[in-house]
Formats: structure tokens, sequence, C-alpha cells
């Protein structure tokens, strides 16, 4: 039997027709073979959130975010169908989370300790992961105090003999003040970062904030070593006092090179992040700018004459 070509054209159409409501739906967060159980939640902010995005527990998707409704309060009521074949605790927490460093968002369970089951239609606690400028901020805060301490060095800097070190000081206080405005750069792209990302970044700036903030709070005694440093008697302390200083200038400069990168487009978060000998360097240079300040509160006589504390210092 032979089929007419106008049969072929609406068996064409009804293919075509049916494939795009399948990928439609699919677009959408809904699959149509399969049975799922509808989930609510509602979020003040959803920060980028958008229907079709994924449902995850621990990394493995569960299901889609179906549809997402704007509310006569502002507040935004969220769909997501999960598998049913899934036992969601009722006390689980729908969480907004960063997946990747580009910023895209999913749903994150957090699954609860309930015996009672979430049921079919049910509405789940909702969430939102920190944001990562709230860690940084701090930062940001102290740019304009730190700068206006590092001004005063850097005048102090000027009368130092040593030119070698005269210079790498300077370029050390001058990084750190460049280093400080390309974080305040990068975070707004680096609020993707979950995980072992963002404790690794966080480490980093707890390092950078560890330095400038002993240049912020003793940069008065700073200054004094620095005006006093070629008729420091003890050997042993100026050599200390020079090596942790190029120490913080070298790990400094390679933290300003990269944020500067990363701000000017020719690398991502990464490189930042996966710099091994950045990590350990602005490390090691933190730990020990906090144990040359340890020492020069102790032993304030073996770097400056006792007369600038006002007080008689040990020998």
């Amino acid at each position: 039997m032979k089929i007419s070509n106008e049969t072929k054209v609406g068996i064409l159409a009804t293919v075509a027709i049916v494939l795009l409501f399948i990928g439609y739906s699919f677009l959408k967060g809904n699959d149509v073979f399969s049975s799922d159980n509808t989930f609510y939640t509602t979020y003040t902010a959803v920060d980028g959130l958008t229907p079709s995005k994924p449902v995850l527990v621990n990394g493995y998707q569960i299901g889609r975010v179906s549809k997402m409704i704007l509310q006569a309060d502002g507040k935004i009521k969220t769909e997501f169908k999960i598998h049913s074949h899934y036992d969601i605790p009722k006390n689980t927490i729908a969480r907004i989370s960063s997946t990747d460093l580009l910023g895209s968002k999913a749903i994150v369970f957090e699954m609860g300790n309930s015996k009672e089951l979430a049921k079919d239609g049910d509405f789940l606690a909702s969430g939102v992961q920190p944001n990562i400028m709230d860690k940084v901020e701090p930062i940001q805060k102290r740019i304009e105090t730190i700068t206006i301490k590092l001004d005063s060095t850097l005048s102090v800097v000027n009368t130092v003999l040593d030119k070698q070190f005269q210079d790498d000081f300077k370029r050390s206080i001058h990084s750190i003040s460049t280093s400080l405005k390309n974080v305040e750069g990068i975070t707004k792209d680096v609020e993707g970062l979950v995980g072992d990302e963002k404790g690794r970044l966080n480490r980093i700036m707890a390092n950078l904030e560890s330095i400038t903030s002993n240049f912020s709070q003793n940069g008065e005694k700073i200054n004094a070593i620095m005006s006093n440093l070629n008729n420091i008697t003890d050997k042993a302390a100026r050599l200390d006092f020079e090596h942790t200083m190029n120490k913080v200038n070298a790990a400094v400069n390679d933290f300003q090179e990269i944020t500067g990168k990363i701000n000017s487009g020719k690398g991502s978060i990464g490189l930042l992040l996966n710099d091994e000998a950045l990590y350990n360097n602005l490390n090691n240079a933190s730990k020990e700018m906090d144990n040359l300040m340890k020492d020069v509160k102790e032993k304030p006589g073996k770097y400056i004459k006792l007369s600038i504390f006002g007080k008689k210092g040990e020998k």
C-alpha cells in the first residue's frame, strides 16, 4: 500500500510537534517520561537561579527546578520536580548554591535527619549559600586606613641608606595597596566558589589580611625601625627584619601580578587558587611577619633606640 505524500507530511509534522513538546518540557525542567514528586520553597532572592537548573545532593542530580513565580510580597515561590524514588526528609533545606567558578546556580539539598518524609506538594525550608563578598569585605573596609599607614611608612623609607632594600620595601608597600584594589575587583567574579576552593581563597585572604594588619597596627614601630635601620647593632635582628620584609615583598608582588592578570581578563580565579608557590609564600610571609612584630613588642631594644618608645627596653 502506497502512502501518500500528504500522509508522510502529517506524520512528520506530528513527530516534530511531539519532539518540540518534549524538548520544551525538558527545558522547563519537566521530564514527561518519569513520575516525579513536586516540592516548593520560597526565597527572598534567587541570585541567578532559573527554571531547568539542577537539584543536587552531594553533587548528584536528583531533579530540576521546574517553575519560579514572583509573589506579591516580593518573595519567589520556587517549584522543583524530584524523581519519585528518592526519599526526602521533611526537614531538608533547599539551598541556592553556586556550582562552578562562573557562578552557575543550582538547588543543593541539605538532607535532614527527620524520619518523617516530605510528601508530594510539600514546602521545604530554604537557604542561600553565603556570598564570598562577606568574607572579603573586612579587607576592603581596611583599604583606606591601611593606605594612610603605608603612606606614612613610605615617607620614612626614603631615609634608609640601603638603596636596594629601600627600593624593595617601597615595592612591597605599593604591592599591598595594589593587591587590595585587585581583590576588590576580582571578588565580583568569585561568588561561585564552593567547598575546598572557597576555603583556599579564604586562607589566602586571611594571610594577606594578616600582613596588612601588621603594617596597619604596627605602623609607628615599623617607621621607627626603618629610621633606625642602619644603627641597629644587633646584626641578626637587622637581617631578620630585612629578610622578613623581602619575603613579604616577594609574596605580595606575586599576588599582585596574578590578581592583575585576572582583572585584565588574562586568566581566571583558578590562577590564584592553583598557584601552590604563591599559597605557601603568603602563608610563610604572614607567619614571619607575625613573629617579627611579636619580637619587636617583646624586645624593642634589639631594633630601635629606647627613647623612641619612651621607656627602657630589653637589651
